[in-house]
């Protein structure tokens, strides 16, 4: 297998749980706290702007009310994004794809894109999210890992993007996952941490592939997948672990 060239421990959502989610001021809460590598979710407003948000409604993580996807940027953009967490983020902003990527190019960071595409909108997400990066990191030694649990988003994104390294996520090992990931050119597999075992790392190892689990809070879980050999740990307990563990 070619060099892994991202970093072993990647901040869930910029900062876990210390700061409002999929926003700047995540990204520089994780930051200051010794990460250089993140994990995201982004989505497309009503005019196809690539924004993050985890949740198709906004309901959870803003002041805003139903589907994210309805409302054109100029609308998401006035949104609280931060108030719901704490008083210390209130006036936080939703950030778009190219805020975030100013941010992690600026910084020699890198990113985890997880194409999160609301219900029916996997084909115009995968495609418009991988274009953006494809221009963003043009030139870059380390693209962006485009990630997902939608097939069809991530086929999307290889047809508009081939050149950026594509992960299939998985919270079960469904019937004819080995072959999707395969006929998507897949360079990893980001697994429920809890899936992950020596079976399924070998196997993803024997085909070339790299192996990420996903959301690794506990010491316990952390060391034993460190023992057995993963390549990437997405974890919202940043306190908890250093960075440079592993």
């Amino acid at each position: 297998m070619t060099p892994w060239p991202y970093p072993r421990w990647l901040a869930h959502r910029g900062a876990g749980k210390l700061a409002p989610e999929n926003t700047l001021a995540a990204f520089r809460l994780g930051a200051g706290l010794g990460y250089t590598a993140f994990e995201c979710d982004v989505k497309l407003s009503a005019d196809g702007v690539p924004f993050l948000l985890h949740d198709d409604a906004l309901d959870r993580t803003s002041n805003g009310a139903g589907t994210a996807s309805a409302l054109p940027w100029a609308d998401l953009s006035q949104l609280d994004a931060g108030s719901w967490h704490s008083r210390t983020f209130a006036g936080e902003s939703l950030p778009t794809l190219q805020a975030v990527a100013a941010f992690v190019l600026r910084n020699g960071f890198s990113l985890n894109i997880e194409i999160k595409p609301t219900l029916g909108a996997d084909v115009p997400t995968g495609q418009r999210v991988a274009a953006l990066a494809d221009r963003l990191w043009a030139g870059q030694a380390v693209p962006p890992l485009l990630s997902s649990f939608r097939p069809e988003a991530l086929a999307a994104a290889q047809a508009a993007a081939p050149a950026l390294p594509r992960a299939l996520l998985l919270d079960t090992l469904w019937p004819g996952w080995f072959e999707c990931a395969t006929e998507l050119g897949c360079v990893a597999v980001v697994t429920q941490h809890g899936l992950m075992n020596t079976e399924l790392l070998n196997r993803l190892h024997a085909a070339g592939w790299r192996a990420l689990v996903y959301t690794v809070n506990d010491a316990t879980d952390a060391e034993r997948l460190l023992a057995l050999g993963v390549e990437g740990l997405i974890t919202d307990n940043l306190n908890g672990f250093a960075p440079a563990t592993g």
